[in-house]
């Protein structure tokens, strides 16, 4: 009897988890909406506020009063403020974002050409970034006492005082410019050409079978991507290395060395579990702040990111392609800090009774 009831209480166990899992994951989803919606409406009162005209940028020095009319009219922004954003909304909920006041085309299409260039320097970047600041951290933590931690800190206090851009400029002269290991400007050398089949130029490479043009395409994205792991890898190294410090005073851990554990299987078994829950809080924090670090990166290394799209937007003042950036942007770092939190509240049931 007891050997049927094991396996059901496990499965029913299993079943239990999983769903109490997807209710956290669809309650974190929810929440955010109104959350979107805020942004939204924030963003369109900023951009009708700032005192500048779109239509007199559009318009030639020539232009009548009544061709101005005509075309603030056309454009809807001769109405007030909150009755041009609900036209925006209904317009946003059906898809239809408006058009460009710049190019003239809908705005929609243009951004979703663009994201995938930003979605895969934000990959790469945040996995050098994990990478180099998880293993800088427990190097630091495992030569405790010895005179490498404080240099492998000191190191890192001062690389964490560094800007992106800095970090852009300095990997372009040593690494593109001087030692010439590198190519630093735009998605992929002149000469190859890829179909845009998913709009993921990796991707695309793989799926036409050409290695030429994946090794080179992957090679301009490895210095924009390290420029952003750079930004975040100083901080998760800090932040792991003291909580690993922290998590080493705990009872636990002195006990479980008192049975005979040896130190890799506390550090990796029972110490960086319970350290990881600080460390992935902060690492959705920096995640955030690579997003918004992409505009000024793509437009360094030149590449067709929905960074260099919004720069071209701001010099233009499309209100259009600017809102929908905005909620790009935002909806991009709600994922992020949404997968954040779900990992927490998965690591530490505690956390999934929090409201």
């Amino acid at each position: 009897m007891s050997a049927t009831v094991q396996p059901l209480a496990i499965a029913s166990g299993a079943l239990i988890r999983a769903a109490s899992l997807s209710w956290l994951a669809l309650r974190q989803a929810l929440w955010r909406i109104p959350m979107l919606l805020v942004i939204t409406l924030v963003t369109f009162l900023i951009l009708r506020g700032v005192p500048i005209d779109p239509v007199n940028m559009l318009m030639p020095p020539n232009a009548s009063a009544q061709e101005i009319a005509e075309l603030s009219h056309q454009l809807g922004l001769d109405r007030p403020v909150l009755v041009q954003y609900l036209m925006w909304l209904r317009g946003a909920l059906s898809g239809d974002f408006g058009i460009s006041i710049q190019t003239g085309q809908p705005v929609l299409p243009m951004v979703l050409q663009a994201l995938p260039m930003t979605l895969q320097i934000l990959f790469f970047g945040l996995l050098s970034g994990l990478a180099m600041g998880l293993g800088s951290g427990m190097l630091a933590f495992r030569a405790r006492g010895s005179v490498l931690e404080p240099a492998i800190m000191s190191i890192n206090g001062v690389m964490m005082a560094i800007p992106d851009y800095l970090w852009a400029i300095a990997l372009i002269v040593t690494l593109g410019v001087g030692l010439q290991w590198l190519p630093f400007i735009g998605p992929i050398d002149p000469g190859l050409q890829v179909p845009n089949i998913t709009g993921f130029l990796l991707l695309d490479c793989l799926l036409q079978g050409d290695l030429v043009a994946f090794g080179s395409a992957l090679a301009h994205l490895f210095l924009p991507s390290l420029t952003l792991g750079l930004c975040i890898a100083t901080p998760i190294a800090r932040v792991l290395h003291s909580s690993l410090i922290e998590v080493y005073q705990e009872d636990y851990l002195q006990a479980a060395r008192l049975r005979g554990l040896d130190e890799n299987t506390l550090l990796v078994r029972h110490a960086l579990r319970n350290a990881a829950l600080p460390t992935i809080s902060l690492i959705g924090v920096q995640a955030s702040v690579v997003i918004g670090g992409t505009l000024l990166i793509e437009t360094i290394f030149g590449l067709p990111g929905i960074g260099a799209l919004m720069i071209r937007a701001l010099g233009s003042f499309d209100l259009q392609t600017i809102q929908l950036l905005a909620l790009t942007y935002a909806i991009t770092v709600q994922l992020v800090n949404m997968l954040s939190d779900f990992t927490l509240r998965t690591l530490n049931p505690r956390l999934r009774i929090a409201p």
